[in-house]
């Protein structure tokens, strides 16, 4: 019996919702020659998946349906908690549609917290730590027996293409203006136009190669044991696909070395923390230093500085299109979410040297 529901989480792109049901459980108490009933509250993540985002998302939910197997025919770190879906009454199924409305329910990750920004080295530890599990875990899953529910998704030079679409779009559109801060954004992206295909250039050579990834490695998406602060789960894994894990390690890196977050209304305090890089990249290398090749070691940086622009793009490119894809609570709050990526990217620049000194320090 279902004894409430209440909105979950900060989520940009699905609607998710805790409902905690009241469960009864017999126990047969021989001695006793009696039959005992308990209740038992258990929680539950319900979600209903954006199809604008996800237009396929059965895939979504072979995906995750794949990685739970996977995962559960091999050992796990202790206390590693993999979330689940969970099928529908006397069925297999694991996802509901009605009236165009794709619902699906996730085991609940108990005892346990996330973080929207990293306080502590310890803290970006565990974050790092969690992210080299999960891809421990799904090292050897075969690329190909994972549908990409998101072509082109972190494929930064199409991002690029999208973006000089958008604008042209946006520009023959009236009434379009130019602000000072969609001015000096423009400016910067133009000047950084050169780099975005570090990554996909890499693995058309044949130095790097894809893989499964999480996809949405940020600080929020991985949960800490609330006793402990021990890492103990990966959350959000509707972006599960093929793909290259540098753009998960610069993600996890990009989230996590801002102090401030992603929605931070102070410019003048973005920076990107070589503190929590270390302690970050250090934690993920305890786990998943044997998945990488010395090739993998070598682009490190360039997908920590790629894919925080890239994000930059991405809100720039849903500001010209007038904010279709992120939820926002103001005309241009994907056009600040931009500027703050792109302060962000600034910092990584200023650093380069060092954020490849760390690299080195921790390459086995």
């Amino acid at each position: 019996m279902i004894t409430s529901i209440t909105p979950l989480g900060e989520g940009n792109v699905n609607e998710t919702y805790q409902v905690i049901c009241q469960e009864n459980i017999f126990q047969d108490q021989i001695l006793q020659k009696q039959i005992l009933q308990e209740q038992l509250l258990r929680r539950y993540v319900m979600q209903r998946i954006n199809t604008t985002v996800f237009p396929r998302p059965e895939l979504v939910m072979a995906n995750i349906n794949v990685l739970a197997n996977h995962v559960a025919s091999r050992p796990l770190e202790r206390g590693w908690v993999m979330p689940t879906a969970v099928p529908i009454r006397n069925s297999d199924q694991t996802w509901l549609e009605r009236e165009g409305q794709f619902w699906r329910m996730l085991t609940f990750v108990e005892n346990a917290q996330t973080l929207q920004t990293i306080r502590s080295s310890q803290e970006a530890q565990q974050v790092g730590r969690g992210l080299g599990v999960f891809h421990h875990l799904v090292s050897d899953i075969p690329a190909d027996a994972l549908a990409d529910t998101l072509p082109g998704f972190h494929v930064t030079p199409g991002y690029f293409q999208s973006f000089k679409d958008g604008l042209a779009k946006a520009v023959a559109t009236p009434p379009f203006s130019i602000s000072p801060e969609l001015e000096a954004c423009l400016k910067f992206v133009d000047q950084r136009a050169g780099r975005v295909d570090v990554l996909e250039a890499a693995l058309a050579r044949g130095e790097l190669q894809t893989r499964a990834i999480h996809g949405d490695p940020k600080v929020n998406n991985v949960m800490l044991c609330s006793t402990s602060g021990r890492a103990l789960a990966m959350i959000d894994l509707d972006t599960v696909k093929p793909g290259l894990v540098h753009y998960d390690i610069g993600d996890c890196c990009r989230s996590g070395c801002n102090r401030q977050g992603e929605e931070t209304e102070d410019l003048d305090s973005v920076f990107f923390d070589l503190g929590l890089c270390e302690a970050i990249l250090d934690g993920y290398l305890s786990a998943a230093k044997e998945t990488l090749s010395s090739k993998d070691f070598d682009y490190i940086y360039d997908a920590i500085h790629l894919i925080t622009f890239e994000l930059g793009l991405r809100f720039l490119t849903d500001h010209l299109a007038g904010n279709i894809y992120f939820k926002v609570n103001r005309p241009t709050h994907n056009l600040h979410r931009a500027r703050v990526q792109f302060k962000l990217v600034e910092s990584i620049e200023q650093q380069e040297s060092s954020i490849r000194t760390i690299v080195e320090r921790l390459r086995p």
